[in-house]
């Protein structure tokens, strides 16, 4: 049986060319969330994947009480698509490979973007939703999307990820969109400590008008 007290956070992060006018809000608001996490009930490892053009593992299931500051260095273009296929297959064959009571009880998946695919080609779109779904239902993971500037509801249902779970956020609300989905994050930890049938609360409606209200 998994560790219900184990929680893997693997984050996906835009570092394009268009997070530089926000850098400064991502780096405070990702750097809140590890704070709010590390005062969280449980065990936590985090995995921290950035992606322009280029997909890149910055560090990988590190307990969260030994995650460094976030460094942003923002440049190029979005092959969203091609990092979340990356991202998900190799976490994926990473707790396979863990023995039973290794493998983390909890898998959540957060993405976070300023911008829309524009230069994948290794994986589809429908590839993409086909694979989160079946993280999804077959493994219970959650995902979470975080989009700026777009209706990242339907940008994630074209991704397999639950229309409550996915939110808009305005770019100068970076660091609020963090601490919402810090928030959601660490009571569905306390839950599945004590319930491993506990789901990931979505966004709620004052949530995603805080988000979008400037």
């Amino acid at each position: 049986m998994s560790n219900q007290n184990l929680t893997l956070i693997a984050f996906l992060l835009d570092r394009s060319g268009s997070m530089q006018s926000i850098k400064s809000d991502v780096v405070g608001g990702f750097d809140a969330f590890l704070a709010e996490q590390r005062a969280g009930d449980g065990d936590c490892r985090v995995t921290l994947a950035q992606f322009d053009n280029e997909y890149e593992v910055v560090y990988r299931t590190v307990p969260v009480s030994e995650v460094p500051p976030l460094v942003l260095n923002p440049r190029n273009s979005t092959a969203l698509l091609d990092s979340m296929g990356k991202l998900i297959t190799d976490t994926a064959a990473e707790i396979a490979a863990l023995a039973e009571d290794d493998k983390p009880g909890s898998v959540i998946i957060a993405i976070m973007t300023d911008g829309l695919e524009n230069i994948s080609h290794e994986w589809s779109r429908p590839a993409i939703k086909s694979l989160v779904e079946q993280q999804t239902n077959e493994f219970g993971w959650e995902f979470l999307y975080m989009g700026a500037d777009q209706d990242a509801v339907e940008v994630g249902k074209d991704l397999g990820v639950k229309a409550e779970q996915a939110v808009t956020y305005s770019r100068g609300k970076s660091r609020e969109a963090m601490a919402a989905m810090s928030g959601n994050v660490r009571g569905y930890r306390t839950a599945r400590i004590v319930d491993a049938q506990a789901v990931m609360p979505g966004f709620s409606e004052e949530q995603r008008l805080d988000l979008t209200d400037e």
